[in-house]
């Protein structure tokens, strides 16, 4: 399919890198594209960043038959673009897609728009260390059907996004929530899929968590209420003295690009890493006996996030001494290096786009 190219009008400027938030800058254009039984994907094009016209019967206002994606676009000190492991994204796009019943991409195709996109808006892409150009690849249902099916018709669209750090703590610890009286997904379940409705199941319990001064909630197991899954942002892990833990994943936790770059950069420098439940009390008890050293997060968003804090009920530790541990930050450099284009790619993770 031929893209249909239309510019923008515009003389917007990008802010200085310092003042860049997250998610609330976008850029001067998007990709849209849609769906029909009878005609597959079709009209591609990239036009002016602009608000999309529904039918208030669109199946994705009343059933929420929508998925996206999170990726992002760094600058390298050589002026490259650099995305880093993009078609792993557009891999769980799909198998997301799957899930919810949408129909899938033609990968090679997305991502060529995508890069004809971003060299388009090239100008919004920050080069301070920290910052980057956030992408947003998402489909939603867009029937006019107020039955509960699998719509006929869907929109893809991209939008980017200039930001800075997602943590207005920087990359500083972060302090989490565990909640016992709220669940995000069960086993059997969409949590698995980077889905709309996940992040609405999640919202009371993230509000609760800010109300008390925490940054991000730790869930549990939907079953039994003690097995960790996964923070609201990111997937976590946990350094013990002999080995790192990450929850295994069992059907409910979103598979994280970041997580599985953690896991092989442990593998490959000869880290015991760990795939297995782990439960809240396990954590509590490691800390207790001084065998956990460290905690973090890891996502596309924040990349690593060290936590400084975990409250469960009326008991909170401390982890280390309110600096990010060596662990949280030796990932962190290693990751941000190969983005940035500071370390050579030696895994196939980094894909230059000009």
């Amino acid at each position: 399919m031929e893209i249909k190219v239309t510019r923008a009008r515009t003389d917007r400027t990008r802010p200085a890198d310092t003042e860049l938030g997250f998610g609330t800058l976008f850029t001067d254009h998007m990709f849209v594209m849609d769906y029909s039984r009878e005609k597959g994907w079709h009209n591609p094009e990239i036009k002016p960043y602009q608000d999309f016209l529904l039918p208030p019967s669109a199946m994705v206002l009343h059933y929420g038959q929508a998925i996206f994606e999170g990726l992002k676009a760094y600058k390298t000190e050589d002026k490259k673009i650099q995305l880093f492991r993009a078609r792993d994204n557009f891999e769980r796009m799909n198998r997301s897609a799957r899930g919810m019943c949408i129909p899938e991409l033609d990968i090679d195709f997305v991502m060529d728009a995508m890069k004809q996109l971003i060299r388009m808006d090239e100008k919004w892409i920050p080069e301070s260390l920290g910052t980057s150009l956030y992408i947003r690849p998402t489909i939603i249902a867009t029937d006019p059907f107020l039955g509960v099916r699998a719509s006929f018709t869907y929109k893809f669209f991209i939008i980017l996004s200039s930001v800075g750090a997602y943590y207005s703590e920087g990359f500083n610890p972060v302090k989490i929530w565990v909640s016992k009286d709220h669940v995000r997904a069960v086993r059997g379940g969409v949590g698995e899929f980077k889905t709309a409705g996940n992040y609405a199941a999640s919202l009371i319990a993230s509000e609760k968590a800010v109300q008390k001064g925490y940054a991000q909630v730790l869930w549990l197991d939907a079953i039994e209420r003690k097995y960790i899954e996964e923070v609201g942002a990111m997937n976590i892990f946990f350094v013990m003295k002999d080995e790192i833990v990450t929850p295994e994943l069992t059907g409910s936790i979103l598979p994280g690009i970041t997580r599985f770059s953690v896991i092989d950069l442990a593998k490959k420098w000869g880290m015991k890493i760990a795939e297995r439940k782990i439960s809240i009390d396990d954590v509590f008890d490691a800390h207790a006996k001084g065998k956990l050293v460290d905690v973090f997060g890891s996502g596309t968003a924040a990349v690593i996030s060290p936590v400084g804090e975990i409250r469960y009920g009326d008991r909170a530790i401390a982890i280390g001494d309110g600096t990010p541990g060596e662990t949280a930050m030796k990932f962190y450099n290693a990751l941000t290096d190969i983005q940035y284009g500071k370390t050579p790619d030696t895994e196939g993770w980094i894909e230059v786009i000009n």
